[in-house]
């Protein structure tokens, strides 16, 4: 099993494109941001579709075609960005119902739920701490190091 990456790349793709903003440019292009993320515009583009469905970034079209972050990233929390991905929570229970008649198989669900529903909200609350601002200011001082 691996770690789901979606929202370390969806919070990438926000404080790149607020630090783009501040160095002058009015729009982000799929492209440009894969080439910070060191992945294919396309899985930029979906992520970017995740985003504009929370009215976090919206599309340009025309010319000067791209992408701008709706919001002042002073007021976008990783929360927000956790929840504009719907990702149904941090742990998945089984695919199958397990065997009631087993002892384990009977208390196993709702068991872990109550474990899994503090880390959920713990998680929660840790996200909501923290903006892309803060993010794109942590990045930046670690270039100082």
């Amino acid at each position: 099993m691996s770690a789901n990456s979606r929202l370390t790349v969806a919070v990438h793709v926000l404080t790149w494109m607020v630090l783009d903003r501040r160095e002058g440019h009015e729009v982000a292009t799929s492209e440009r941001i894969a080439g910070s993320v060191n992945t294919n515009p396309v899985v930029i583009r979906r992520c970017l579709g995740d985003l504009r469905k929370a009215g976090l970034v919206e599309a340009r079209r025309g010319t000067g075609a791209g992408w701008v972050v709706t919001r002042d990233p002073e007021s976008i929390t990783l929360l927000d960005v956790y929840e504009a991905l719907d990702e149904g929570g941090l742990f998945g229970m089984h695919n199958a119902r397990p065997n009631q008649s087993c002892p384990v198989g009977f208390g196993i669900q709702p068991t872990l739920r109550q474990v899994y529903d503090g880390l959920e909200d713990a998680m929660r609350k840790q996200l909501a701490g923290t903006t892309i601002a803060d993010v794109l200011r942590d990045v930046l001082a670690r270039q100082r190091e």
